[in-house]
């Protein structure tokens, strides 16, 4: 099981600029198991994140001849663009790692919903008036 800091992928992508000219920036890449991390080219300038439970789904991917270019719609239904290059594949390491988040999450939930509280057939213990999963007692 890969740990939430441990990092799966890192390299360079691209993301396009919200401004009006919609440029594309550069852009250090780190994904762990629970976000992608965007670091500037310039040195000592903070990381923007994007944490996998903000993140819809990876979409919109086309390949032109040397780049991949692919949207992350976020749960808000904001939609940032990247690219990379095309032997690159961030956007399936991007899209398994949010599959693999999105899996433990809804394991996790579904854990915490059954509980150690539970009994059998979904009963609490306490419900069974002292019969033990057997016939009904008149």
């Amino acid at each position: 099981m890969k740990t939430p800091g441990e990092v799966l992928r890192e390299g360079e992508l691209e993301k396009r600029s919200d401004s009006l000219f919609q440029l594309w920036k550069k852009k250090r890449g780190v994904l762990t198991a629970d976000r992608l991390r965007l670091f500037p080219a310039g040195p000592g300038a903070r990381p923007k994140e994007l944490r996998f439970h903000s993140i819809l789904k990876v979409d919109c991917v086309e390949r032109t001849g040397k780049y991949v270019y692919f949207t992350i719609v976020t749960t808000d239904r904001k939609e940032i663009d990247f690219r990379c290059a095309g032997e690159s594949c961030w956007n399936a390491a991007i899209t398994l790692a949010l599959i693999d988040f999105q899996n433990r999450r809804a394991l996790s939930r579904a854990l915490d919903e059954s509980g150690p509280t539970r009994g059998r057939a979904g009963r609490n213990p306490g419900d069974c008036g002292g019969n033990l999963g057997g016939p009904p007692t008149r």
